[in-house]
């Protein structure tokens, strides 16, 4: 069987912030054109801008139908339940994810107000869930190939750095 047949892709979480002002727009349509190309899909976003008064304005999104929403919910339950290795737990935990998911957003009241919380006046907040769909079809024919993920690491370009200058202070 297919790994794709539950639908979903692996699932980037990606938390920035930026100055408010400094926000033209440019990275909502980065994320449109990558949307419509279908090489992701938004899972769930959170953004919370809070202004220099403190006001707060705050926006969420998702690509996801509520079926699909609930879908997810449930994959990310019993995978979470899957790790006690108890059956029964997973398959409550399946039914929990799917509920939670309910209104189609992992992300809710609790954390718009953590984010608000924690970012200052002026600046804004974005938590987005994103499905590398570009990734399942390659995904699959590791695993059609009997292929196992040995590792999965994004590498940022701070690591490169870090790594050159750990190696310049022992050279």
């Amino acid at each position: 069987m297919s790994a794709s047949a539950n639908g979903f892709g692996p699932v980037q979480m990606l938390v920035v912030g930026f100055e408010t002002e400094a926000l033209s727009g440019k990275v909502l349509e980065e994320l449109t054109k990558l949307r419509e190309a279908d090489i992701v899909r938004l899972v769930d976003l959170l953004v919370v801008a809070k202004d220099d008064e403190g006001d707060l304005a705050v926006v969420q999104a998702t690509d996801l139908t509520q079926e699909q929403a609930m879908e997810f919910g449930a994959l990310v339950g019993a995978l979470v339940g899957l790790g006690t290795g108890d059956e029964e737990t997973m398959e409550a935990a399946a039914v929990a994810g799917a509920e939670e998911m309910a209104d189609s957003h992992l992300l809710d009241d609790t954390e718009v107000w953590y984010v608000a919380d924690a970012i200052p006046p002026g600046t804004t907040a974005a938590i987005a869930l994103l499905e590398h769909r570009w990734a399942i079809p390659f995904r699959d024919a590791i695993l059609d190939q009997g292929g196992i993920v040995l590792a999965d690491e994004w590498i940022h370009a701070a690591d490169l750095v870090a790594i050159g200058a750990a190696a310049a202070a022992t050279a």
